[in-house]
């Protein structure tokens, strides 16, 4: 957000937090212009650009025995409850452990029945500490499959806009050979009506914002040095 703000000061961007399941139909329905989700996505829809892998912990109560460890396996879980809620983000084949009778609807909910010493929850990082409890605690669980984040938009939609987005997110620098945004001083843009963007937060869901502009030089035209309009090119002097 500082980012764009100093390189497209003309350009709003706001965020808007939406469930990470909702994301790739808010992409679908040009709701968003791109958005940071967790992976896998359809990539016969979307382009993606991978970004990171979370850890994957599991979440206990402070006194528990998985506590004693500084990490713990899959078969370290096999006779506790397991909690696995519907909004679970790592995709199992299998959940670890003993299912519960019902699973919770979302994580924090899961998380209110961890601190009941109803069962224990499997969440990558960025969750557990989201959901962070004076009476809970976590540990790697190194043998889990993980979730990871991405940054994604519709495939067909790829605009200047976009393509300024993914520059800042990916760290390129603002003269870089593959970024379309000018140094801020370049910049004659006016503003006008703008596309959403979105992104993915730790907290597992998505986030979207404005981003107004049409990428466009005011008078439609592309920009060129100043002082190029109306110079000729003529023979050069023979010199004597």
């Amino acid at each position: 957000m500082r980012i764009w703000n100093e390189r497209l000061p003309d350009v709003p961007l706001t965020l808007l937090a939406v469930p990470a399941a909702e994301v790739p139909g808010v992409l679908r329905d040009g709701g968003a212009d791109a958005g940071l989700v967790r992976l896998p996505v359809d990539r016969t829809v979307f382009s993606a650009i991978p970004l990171y892998t979370e850890t994957t912990v599991v979440v206990a109560p402070k006194d528990h025995v998985v506590t004693a460890v500084d990490e713990v396996t899959v078969d370290d879980l096999a006779d506790d409850i397991v909690l696995h809620p519907l909004d679970d983000v790592i995709g199992w084949e299998r959940p670890p452990g003993q299912p519960a009778i019902e699973r919770p609807a979302t994580t924090a909910d899961a998380i209110e029945l961890v601190a009941a010493g109803v069962g224990l929850l499997v969440v990558p990082q960025s969750l557990a500490r989201l959901h962070h409890r004076r009476d809970l605690t976590y540990r790697p669980l190194t043998d889990a499959p993980q979730s990871s984040v991405a940054l994604s938009w519709p495939e067909d939609a790829t605009t200047d806009l976009v393509e300024d987005f993914i520059g800042i997110v990916r760290g390129r620098t603002v003269n870089s050979t593959r970024g379309r945004t000018p140094p801020p001083a370049e910049q004659k843009r006016k503003p006008a009506a703008g596309k959403t963007v979105s992104g993915k937060t730790a907290s597992g869901k998505a986030a979207s914002g404005r981003a107004g502009g049409t990428g466009k030089n005011p008078r439609g035209r592309s920009a060129a040095p100043k002082g190029a309009k109306g110079a000729k090119r003529g023979k050069p002097r023979r010199r004597s």
